[in-house]
């Protein structure tokens, strides 16, 4: 079954926004860090309806950093919420979702999205399609949470990302060192228990 959210989904950084100003982007999430200036990227857009959020990608607190917080997640899922209600529903759209590099804080958005609105799908379906948006998606854990708990999942995004964090050091040896290295030891660990 085909997973329906909106006709086009983009997942990327803040280097490859304008590459994306001619897509007919219609409604844009932006995460950003808190002390990041405002973007002037979306000047080259056409009309589009933007959300800006903004949090640093950390799953464990650091002083002076803002950790992922319920209430985030929460102002995603009404970005979803206010995209699924909008009053051109039969009108084509395009969502893309952004962070600084278009791996963390932008695919938990995305998958937070999807499975807001695809309640039916399973995490593992919405996992898979995921990976083909954006292939490099490493989806912060403490945002996933937070989406599994809001959507009633109960733990079933959790444990999918487990198996997502599995596939993707299975193809992407480089990615356990890396996340390691910024102090995402927690998630290696989970792709180790995901079986």
């Amino acid at each position: 079954m085909e997973v329906a959210y909106a006709p086009e989904l983009t997942i990327c950084g803040i280097e490859e926004l304008p590459a994306h100003s001619a897509r007919k982007v219609t409604h844009v999430l932006s995460i950003i860090d808190p002390d990041r200036a405002e973007l002037d990227a979306f000047a080259s857009y056409g009309d589009h309806v933007r959300t800006t959020l903004r949090f640093h990608d950390i799953i464990a607190a650091i002083p002076g950093q803002i950790m992922p917080a319920p209430d985030h997640v929460e102002d995603i899922l009404k970005f979803g919420e206010a995209f699924l209600a909008r009053a051109d529903r039969a009108a084509s759209s395009h969502v893309l979702v952004h962070c600084h590099m278009g791996v963390s804080r932008s695919t938990a958005a995305m998958m937070s999205l999807m499975a807001q609105a695809n309640p039916e799908e399973s995490a593992e379906a919405l996992f898979l399609r995921l990976a083909k948006i954006r292939p490099q998606a490493w989806p912060n854990s403490r945002m996933i949470a937070f989406a599994d708990e809001q959507l009633g999942r109960s733990g079933e995004l959790t444990a999918a990302l487990r198996r997502h964090y599995g596939r993707q050091i299975t193809m992407q040896p480089e990615l356990s060192d890396w996340m390691t290295r910024l102090g995402r030891q927690a998630e290696v660990d989970m792709a180790q228990h995901s079986a």
